[in-house]
Formats: C-alpha cells, sequence, structure tokens
C-alpha cells in the first residue's frame, strides 16, 4: 500500500525528531511492503521566516490532500516577542480548525524500563500506568469569541467557553469507542458545579452514556481530577475532557509518566484522517545538539499507523523496537539518571530502526 503523509518539521528540535521517524517508517514500509510518500511542508516560526505567517495555505492544502500529517514542533524563544495571533502557535489551531481535528489522544504511558523517572511514590504506580486523556480541540475557550472592554476597574479581558450540544457528544462517542477496546472505564471531567457550559457537558456525556451500557461512567470536577492524578493515577483510564481543562491534565498525566520526551498524541478528524506529534515542545536550547530524544516523534508515528491507516501490526512492531531499545539500556539526556550513559538523538533512532 502507498500512503501519503504531510510532514511538517517544524522549529527546535522538530526536525531532528522527525528525521528519525521518518526513518524508522521507512523501516516499517521495507518490512512490511508498504511505501510512504511524504512532503514536507512548513509551520509555525521557520514558516513566518520564509513566508511571512504561520501557516501559510500551501501548509493546509498539502495536509488535506494527503492521508495522514505528521508533525514535530512549534515555536520558540526567536518569536516570542510577536502579537499573540501572529505567533507560531497559532499554527497548530489554524491546523486543527482547517482541518477539523476535534479530538485529542494523548496517552500517558509508563514503561516498565523507566519506572524509577515517575515523580510519584513507586507504590502509588507499581504495575504501571496506562491512562488516555481524550481532549475535545476544537471548541471551548481557545475558540470562543474574545476581546476587551474598559470597566470600572480598569482595561480587562475576556475570553468565552462555549460549547454546543454536538461539539461534546462527537467528542464524548470517541471516548467511549475508547473505553470499549480498553478496560470500559471512562471518567468525565468538567466543572459543574460553577459552569454553565460543563452543567451541558456532564448532560450531553450522560446522554451518550445511554449507547455504552458496558462502560462504566464517573463524573469528577477537574480540580479533584487533578489532585486524584497524582494521589492515585491508576483509579483512571480513558479520561474526557473540555478543551483547557484536557491541556493542563494532559500535561499532568504526562509529567507523572517520567519524561514527556517519551510520548504520543493523535489529534482526530471525522473518519480515519488526523495529526500525529510529540506531546514535548521545540525545545530551542537543545536544537542541532543531537540530544533530544526521538521516541516520542517515533511513538506517534505508530500511532498513525494504527488510527489513520489501519496497521496494528506494523504500529506494535514500532513500540516494540522502543521497548527493546529501553530495555537493552538506552536513554536520551531525558530519561538517563545521574552517571548513566547518554545516547544521541541519531543513534536512538538508528537502534530503533534495527530493531524493527
Amino acid at each position: 500500500m502507498n500512503y501519503k503523509i504531510a510532514v511538517i518539521p517544524g522549529d527546535g528540535i522538530g526536525p531532528e525528531v522527525i528525521g528519525e521517524a521518518l526513518k524508522v517508517l521507512d523501516a516499517v514500509g521495507e518490512k512490511y511492503g508498504h511505501t510512504f510518500e511524504y512532503t514536507k511542508v512548513l509551520a509555525g516560526g521557520c514558516a513566518i521566516d520564509e513566508k511571512g505567517e504561520c501557516l501559510p495555505q500551501e501548509t493546509v492544502d498539502v495536509c488535506r490532500s494527503s492521508d495522514a500529517v505528521l508533525l514535530g514542533a512549534v515555536g520558540g524563544w526567536k518569536w516570542d516577542t510577536l502579537p499573540g495571533d501572529k505567533r507560531p502557535e497559532r499554527a497548530l489551531l489554524g491546523l486543527r480548525k482547517e482541518l477539523g481535528l476535534f479530538a485529542n489522544l494523548r496517552p500517558a504511558l509508563l514503561f516498565e524500563e523507566l519506572a524509577e523517572a515517575c515523580p510519584l511514590k513507586p507504590e502509588i504506580v507499581e504495575g504501571g500506568l496506562d491512562i488516555v486523556v481524550v481532549r475535545e480541540l476544537t471548541g471551548g475557550i481557545y475558540f470562543g469569541e474574545k476581546g476587551t472592554v474598559d470597566t470600572d476597574l480598569g482595561p480587562a479581558a475576556y475570553d468565552v467557553e462555549q460549547y454546543a450540544e454536538e461539539e461534546v457528544r462527537r467528542i464524548a462517542k470517541v471516548a467511549f469507542d475508547m473505553a470499549m477496546k480498553r478496560n470500559k472505564k471512562l471518567t468525565s471531567v468538567d466543572k459543574a458545579n460553577v459552569l454553565e457550559s460543563s452543567r451541558l457537558w456532564r448532560r450531553i456525556v450522560a446522554e451518550v452514556a445511554e449507547d455504552y451500557p458496558e462502560v462504566e461512567v464517573n463524573n469528577f470536577y477537574v480540580d479533584n481530577a487533578a489532585m486524584q492524578l497524582v494521589r492515585n493515577p491508576k483509579q483512571f483510564d480513558v479520561i474526557v475532557t473540555s478543551n483547557i481543562f484536557g491541556d493542563i491534565l494532559s500535561d499532568e498525566a504526562s509529567m507523572i509518566t517520567g519524561s514527556i520526551g517519551m510520548l504520543p498524541s493523535a489529534s482526530l478528524a471525522n473518519g480515519n484522517f488526523g495529526m500525529y506529534e510529540p506531546v514535548h515542545g521545540s525545545a530551542p536550547d537543545i536544537a542541532g545538539q543531537d540530544i533530544a530524544n526521538p521516541m516520542a516523534t517515533i511513538l506517534s508515528a505508530a500511532m498513525m499507523l494504527r488510527y489513520t491507516f489501519g496497521l496494528g501490526d506494523e504500529a506494535d512492531c514500532i513500540e516494540n523496537a522502543v521497548k527493546k531499545v529501553l530495555a537493552d539500556g538506552y536513554r536520551t539526556a531525558d530519561i538517563a539518571k545521574d552517571g548513566e550513559a547518554v545516547t544521541g538523538t541519531a543513534e536512538i533512532g538508528r537502534l530503533i530502526k534495527e530493531a524493527i
């Protein structure tokens, strides 16, 4: 089979980690008889420098005509002084909107080989962690009405949190479907004791739950969910929540696994189309030094094979290769213990490729 992939290397360490992921994909293609056709396009700071805007129309068009998108990272200190609507990170919001990417899947998996990197007590995470945060991605406060107004206390700014019933319903269905494939347990996170939008959220989730009688559903307020993630994370399996709450909780969930350099993500539209990217940022301070961890990007490529292309065996092959490299004791700087040997970006990529 031939698959067309739009590749956005982006800024900072993005090109480095993307380069290793493409090598691994090529190895998978050779092993299983697939061809991956890559078209590299610009987004983020590099697009601002070259095209004068963070998300050129050409990039959107190429992404739309591809089967999936693989993205590295965008942003960096170089562009920090730009106005908010001109910053590189706006490219991500633009891609989500233009490509209809409404469901963000953020797995937080604690690899057995990296258990010591977890900041929680060993008895709390004994046996490992495997949580998936399903975050609504195109609604809520990030996309709501924004503005400034004069008040009795001086100039003020506002951002509106708004959700339509269908926005909640479609993300809830994604989460319930995910729960059915896992342990049939779902936690919905909101702030229904305060926010009207959260009361709508909880009502719609309850309606969708009627179609999934096998799934155990719990409702948590977001403050309690944040506390419980560090107190007893193993009680969670699939978490579904709004854009802003998901942004915060998914970062918290990823951090308790020890390193965000290990964690992939998927942003899905209706159907099989998706954009895949590592959870970590562009890390401009270590760019070009061959010390970035490419494993999150490589695992994002595995998610692409699984969720968009339906290639489960191929995805398993990549994930098992990553586990083998970890089991063999290889570590990048972000996951190495004091005194432990450190392996560079390109070498880690080569080792994973050889393990395919």
